[in-house]
């Protein structure tokens, strides 16, 4: 592999433009002293070609064209008003500053966003409050305060073996997890069941929207 060429974003503030982080072969920085505000970014770029620290984006529309795996740094970004489309796995958003011990980890915070036409998938919320998220409807479900209803949660059989939340050991679920969502024919894939058999039981809890 050659070399990528960094494409920085930092120190300005850009509205009504659409950026598209598309090129393969560019490392793209959203970085510090970045606003955008009423923009479209369209992702087409794996975690690893896309590095988020300290950006702010408001009322912007993330088009993410290229499945988003395992994408932690949205914990270094402040979203507040921002639409979600496309398919996001193992992704974190919200305020999480013990995830590392940079300083932009302290500015991670989501408001008033909405994931309606988005596919989320083992994606949490971390740290703020989300009564002020829309969340996907099925074929994803969303645990609202997994933490607080752990013992509740973990009380029922689930299809295949599943644990919808961990609070103790090394794979434990932070305590600032607010929301997780997941998606119910992925999750019925890996476990080797059905999504009919994980409705079943979704439809038992009151913290769980869908």
């Amino acid at each position: 592999m050659g070399w990528l060429e960094n494409v920085i974003f930092k120190d300005q503030e850009i509205e009504n433009e659409r950026l598209e982080l598309t090129d393969k072969n560019s490392l793209y920085y959203l970085s510090t002293g970045l606003t955008l505000r009423n923009c479209t970014v369209v992702l087409k770029v794996p975690a690893s070609r896309l590095i988020i620290k300290q950006a702010q984006f408001i009322d912007c529309t993330f088009e993410v064209k290229q499945e988003l795996k395992n994408h932690q740094f949205w914990v270094a970004a402040s979203l507040k008003g921002c639409r979600f489309k496309g398919k996001l796995t193992g992704c974190d958003f919200g305020y999480w500053p013990e995830y590392g011990s940079d300083p932009w980890f302290q500015h991670g915070a989501i408001e008033d966003c909405d994931f309606t036409e988005a596919r989320l998938d083992g994606c949490r919320i971390m740290g703020c409050d989300p009564a002020t998220i829309r969340f996907p409807k099925w074929p994803c479900f969303t645990i609202l305060d997994p933490i607080g209803r752990a013992c509740e949660l973990n009380s029922v059989q689930w299809p295949g073996g599943f644990r919808p939340i961990i609070v103790e050991g090394q794979y434990g679920d932070p305590p600032r997890t607010m929301a997780v969502t997941f998606y119910a024919p992925a999750l019925a894939k890996r476990r080797e069941t059905t999504e009919e058999a994980f409705r079943a039981v979704i439809e038992r809890f009151d913290c769980i929207v869908y």
